[in-house]
């Protein structure tokens, strides 16, 4: 018999009352509709995909919908139902909790809240909120605390602060933009370098930052600051790890498999939000692709999770 063997550190769950606020507030995912969600059908796409662990979060927009106020109270409210999703059905989930940027404050004591309290895996933080970028200097108390804990971040991608291409949601061509555009703005300030403790995941094979990081690494160097030379652009921007959700094609797996660190690639399905039907799609090149290290497979698999989440060793 053949167990499931994946973890998949990138699946989205849906919290009622997530959906309820996102409707209230005419509001869906850059355009992308909201899936209905439950654990039962999330345990059977998991079955049918080989996959043995779903590490859930919420996705873009976040939490944070304009008022503070309620996006601590919603932060809560959905990390309390993860929470509840993950003690109901051991070993088969684990979630990045939700955090009220840009209020920092709040963000501080929803992450002590959600990995001392609720056990979470990590926290999840959208690419931008309201057009602040992750490298903003305000965020500095936020990355501090979880390089203090070596924690680990979760990046999705949100809407970037511009007009939606006409017939093209966000998550279509927008949020591989922004993925890469907050990296950017991370290493940039320095962040990566200051916080050497925190592992930070990229959604979606990082955007494009593989096929242009040494595009970034050589202009930095030698146009935006002279005083850090290639190498050490090159240092934090492989710091990053990187799921596989969309991104297992022809085209992008050997870019991204030739930029990242060893270890640092994680296998994503981005699931409901990408149909199962996308799924299978990407799992076939995934599956097929012939250029493997040997070990390499199994490793993007599960076994690089595992050594970022040691709970799921088995």
């Amino acid at each position: 018999m053949t167990f499931p063997a994946r973890i998949d550190v990138h699946q989205h769950i849906v919290p009622p009352l997530w959906a309820e606020t996102l409707a209230a507030h005419g509001l869906d995912s850059g355009g992308w509709a909201i899936p209905a969600w439950s654990p039962t059908s999330a345990l059977a796409m998991m079955d049918q995909q080989g996959i043995a662990t779903g590490v859930l979060s919420v996705t873009s927009p976040g939490i944070h919908l304009g008022s503070d106020a309620q996006a601590r109270d919603l932060a809560r409210a959905v990390n309390e139902y993860g929470a509840e999703v993950v003690r109901d059905h051991p070993g088969r989930f684990g979630h990045f909790a939700s955090v009220p940027l840009p209020d920092v404050d709040a963000a501080l004591t929803e992450t002590a809240h959600a990995l001392d309290t609720l056990g979470a895996d990590g926290v999840v933080l959208m690419s931008n909120t309201h057009g602040r970028y992750l490298g903003d200097p305000d965020f500095e108390p936020l990355w501090a605390e979880i390089d203090r804990r070596g924690a680990t971040v979760f990046v999705h991608p949100a809407q970037p602060p511009m007009p939606l291409l006409p017939g093209t949601p966000a998550p279509l061509a927008d949020y591989v933009f922004d993925t890469t555009r907050t990296a950017l703005n991370l290493v940039l300030n320095g962040v990566m370098s200051r916080y050497p403790n925190m592992r930070v995941i990229l959604s979606h094979g990082g955007g494009f930052l593989p096929y242009a990081a040494y595009r970034f690494s050589g202009l930095t160097s030698t146009v935006v600051d002279r005083e850090r030379n290639a190498e050490d652009i090159l240092r934090d921007l492989k710091r990053f790890y990187f799921d596989t959700a969309l991104s297992a094609s022809p085209s992008a797996l050997p870019a991204l498999l030739a930029f990242a660190e060893p270890g640092h690639v994680l296998y994503g399905s981005d699931w409901p939000f990408a149909p199962q039907d996308a799924g299978t799609y990407y799992n076939h090149y995934l599956e097929t692709y012939p250029d493997y290290a040997p070990g390499q497979a199994e490793a993007i698999d599960r076994g690089n999770a595992e050594a970022l989440f040691p709970r799921l060793v088995r």
